[in-house]
């Protein structure tokens, strides 16, 4: 290993000529007050030092050693993650608590899911088919012990928007289709878990999610509106035909639907806002849409108002086995598939990632995934369409304490009792009572607390749920979502290239340099310009920084400066600790400003590159191109070798050209040399031993 030095018999001849520091007096060597530079130790870059290539198959290897240490058990708690909570169950303590959480939920879901599958364009009892089958397959397959799956909001406005342009709601393929889709959704999210893809989601803000969900909710609202005006009214995504078809129907208004549907709707608000209120009363909340489809059924089964349509016949029994006839949709259901997968991901192991964080248990978001595309699969087999985790029914199950997935698996009883039992009641239900329901659950969907917040603490975030909110509205939903991620990969590309970087400056009386647009009472020194860059250094980016570098040699003039008075920029010292990565375009790219800074008599010098970062370095060549002494551990270290050359340039006799000449070519002679304890007068020692500081 080579360390980076500089020739003790050069540095001490330049002290004893430049007087060491603001003394006046020459100084002999012996006088000198030294700092302690802490050497940088370069890596070995010869053949025999490197590495070995590493064959194809090693890219796995870490997989495989820890298949190998799998034993039999384990294996059984990864294919089927209920064991883990079997094995451990309580049931004096647990059962009383998954049997009450199980119950509520299950009460909660039966209307919710024939006011859902209403709204994907099916008849109610696929929604009833979506929350049978799945759920007792996810018990099963899935890791959160508390999310509660089923038809949601969002999906099955997706499902009515995708099948909407292939065939009509009143048609038999329509219900196929659904039924495909929920198999299509099922393998990719099996494929994505399998091979831990989840992490793509993460490249689309949370911002563009919000803006998503909030238009989404409006346009469900509108689109269940016609259930309260006793007329039909045109079938959108998009909320200007909507609200046009709404102003043309306005003619046949009836107001016992009107009335119905408000009324209900009034009651739902008022339970959930009193049973989120008051943690005594918290099964109104649960228990709301139940009374809402009691108290329209009774109405409508007492007084039989002709202008309120009813729910109808629906078929009774469990669904049977059935495999889908066709897949000539296929090709053209794959962009909702993704669509729908994207939701589950964001949606669905976003919550149960954060129910296992607050009841304290481990959560894998790929298998996660994996269960949720097992239950879709299994599913769509059984007649369902396909469902994801539902916000406000985990968050009941949550606070109907529920410990384990028993309480999924008494949810499933519930609706599997209402299919053997309950279905010749539901054809009573009104339809303005299911309509009140599905408009109740997405009023929370609207997020304007969320745009209110981003207005207040980031601009550019609110724009992006701006847009993303209106193009969704005005535009449809696959457009919406395509601007809206078009827009937060653009933002991410523009961060990576454009990073931020820093002029840094010292704090007074310390060794520690910081950002000096932060700390303004931080100092630079004459002729020595310290930059930090922030973010990994790669083709993308290395022009903007370049560009940046150069405009600093110029704007550094404008802060505090201290050392001797010079004509001009000798010194770019660039504090490499945050780059985590450089590839070869930034290595070369480096070299080239490097020249340009060696023809404009400028020395480079690099402080405190990570381990990856020296290797690459190395390897290029550039460590011997710019010179070894010019490579530090700390900042500091940098700037009083670097006040030490600007000091003696500015004392030295005119007659030389250059300062940098006078210690040969980068000071290539004194590359293998021990450094140098060597100090300017006003520098403390102590300071410079016992900092750590970057």
């Amino acid at each position: 290993m080579s360390y980076a030095s500089l020739s003790v018999k050069d540095l001490n001849s330049l002290l004893s000529r430049s007087g060491s520091g603001s003394s006046s007096s020459p100084r002999t060597p012996g006088q000198t007050r030294p700092v302690k530079v802490i050497p940088l130790q370069h890596p070995d870059t010869s053949d025999e030092a490197r590495p070995p290539s590493i064959p194809f198959d090693d890219i796995f290897s870490r997989w495989t050693a820890k298949i190998k240490r799998m034993s039999l058990l384990d294996w059984v708690d990864t294919l089927f993650p209920c064991f883990r909570w079997i094995r451990t169950y309580r049931w004096n303590e647990y059962f009383k608590l998954d049997l009450m959480a199980g119950v509520t939920v299950g009460i909660m879901l039966v209307p919710q899911a024939m006011s859902y599958a209403k709204l994907a364009g099916l008849p109610p009892i696929y929604g009833l088919y979506s929350s049978f089958v799945p759920i007792f397959v996810y018990a099963i397959f899935g890791s959160s012990r508390q999310l509660a799956i089923g038809p949601v909001a969002l999906v099955s406005l997706l499902v009515s928007n995708a099948l909407g342009d292939i065939a009509d709601s009143s048609e038999e393929l329509h219900i196929e289709l659904a039924i495909l889709l929920a198999l299509l959704v099922g393998i990719l999210e099996c494929i994505m878990g399998f091979l831990r893809l989840g992490w793509l989601i993460r490249f689309i803000s949370h911002s563009v999610i919000s803006g998503f969900t909030s238009a989404s909710a409006i346009v469900i609202g509108l689109s269940q509106v016609k259930y309260f005006l006793g007329y039909s009214i045109a079938r959108s995504s998009k909320i200007v035909p909507l609200v046009e078809s709404i102003i043309a129907g306005a003619d046949k208004f009836q107001w016992p639907p009107f009335l119905m549907g408000s009324l209900i709707l009034v009651i739902l608000q008022v339970m959930k806002h009193v049973g989120k209120a008051k943690k005594e009363l918290q099964f109104l909340r649960a228990a709301a849409p139940l009374t809402g489809i009691v108290l329209g059924t009774t109405i409508a089964k007492v007084f039989h108002p002709p202008s309120i349509s009813l729910v109808g016949e629906i078929p009774q029994g469990l669904p049977t086995f059935s495999f889908p006839g066709s897949f000539d949709h296929a090709k053209t259901l794959l962009p909702t598939s993704a669509l729908i997968t994207g939701v589950a991901i964001l949606e669905s192991v976003g919550i149960a990632k954060a129910l296992a964080a607050k009841n304290r248990y481990e959560l894998d978001s790929n298998s996660e995934l994996f269960g949720l595309g097992v239950a879709n699969i299994l599913g769509s087999l059984f007649s369902a369409y396909p469902a994801t985790g539902s916000f406000s029914r985990s968050a009941v199950n949550n606070e109907s304490e529920a410990k384990t997935g028993l309480s999924g698996l008494i949810t499933g009883i519930i609706i599997g009792c209402s299919l053997l039992f309950l279905t010749p009641v539901f054809k009573y239900i009104p339809q303005c009572a299911l309509a009140a329901i599905v408009i109740s659950a997405v009023s929370g969907l609207v997020d304007y607390d969320e745009a209110i917040f981003l207005w207040r603490v980031d601009k550019r975030d609110f724009t992006l749920w701006a847009i993303t909110s209106t193009t969704t509205l005005f535009f449809g939903i696959e457009i919406g979502v395509l601007v809206g991620v078009g827009f937060s990969l653009a933002f991410v590309i523009h961060e990576s290239a454009n990073p931020h970087i820093a002029v840094l400056g010292r704090l007074p009386g310390t060794t520690v340099y910081r950002n000096v647009k932060q700390y303004p009472e931080a100092y630079t020194y004459n002729g020595i310009v310290i930059v930090r860059i922030d973010s990994p250094i790669y083709f993308a980016n290395i022009s903007y920084i370049k560009d940046r570098l150069r405009e600093y040699e110029v704007a550094v003039d404008k802060y505090t400066t201290r050392g001797p008075e010079v004509e001009r920029i000798s010194f770019v010292i660039l504090e490499m600790s945050p780059v985590t990565h450089i590839d070869s375009s930034a290595v070369e790219a480096l070299k080239e400003l490097y020249q340009e800074y060696k023809a404009r008599e400028i020395q480079l010098a690099i402080s405190n590159p990570n381990k990856d970062v020296h290797m690459t370095i190395a390897r290029s060549g550039m460590v011997e191109l710019v010179g070894k002494e010019w490579y530090f551990v700390r900042v500091h270290d940098a700037v009083q070798v670097c006040l030490t050359y600007v000091q003696s340039s500015n004392s030295e006799d005119k007659k030389e050209p250059s300062f940098l000449r006078r210690f040969g070519n980068n000071g290539s002679s004194s590359n293998n040399s021990s450094y140098s304890d060597i100090q300017p007068g006003n520098t403390l020692l102590k300071e410079a031993l016992l900092s750590g500081e970057k």
